[in-house]
């Protein structure tokens, strides 16, 4: 048996957990593609973009939620259920969207000002 390492982000103000399956969205294609045909966005799973300073949702078959952070993790703005063919406003000072589940952020209480941390986490491979 061999380690994987996953991801989750945490709500460092709240005590939450935001996400508990998050997949990294760091280079350009991954950037691109996001999170676009799927059919859906399990509960507890995230996409963390980054650089990230807007977002769209062309080709997009679900609604989803949307936190956007700056360099130290502080919320900045947050979309709630943004709709497939949209564009969000340009965050400035954002560098990282979180994408989730839509009906995540209600869930979690995450508030502009809360501070989130991506943090690995060990996944055993069997």
């Amino acid at each position: 048996m061999g380690q994987n390492m996953g991801y989750e982000v945490i709500n460092k103000t709240r005590n939450t957990v935001v996400a508990s399956q998050v997949r990294k969205a760091d280079t350009y294609f991954k950037r691109l593609v996001g999170l676009m045909g799927k059919p859906v966005i399990p509960q507890g799973f995230g996409l963390w973009i980054v650089p990230c300073q807007d977002i769209h949702s062309f080709f997009m078959r679900v609604e989803f939620d949307a936190i956007f952070l700056n360099q130290e993790g502080q919320v900045l703005h947050l979309v709630q259920r943004m709709k497939p063919w949209r564009i969000s406003k340009f965050v400035r000072g954002g560098k990282v969207v979180l994408e989730l589940s839509a009906g995540t952020i209600e869930q979690s209480g995450t508030q502009p000002g809360d501070e989130l941390a991506l943090q690995a986490i060990s996944t055993e491979a069997f």
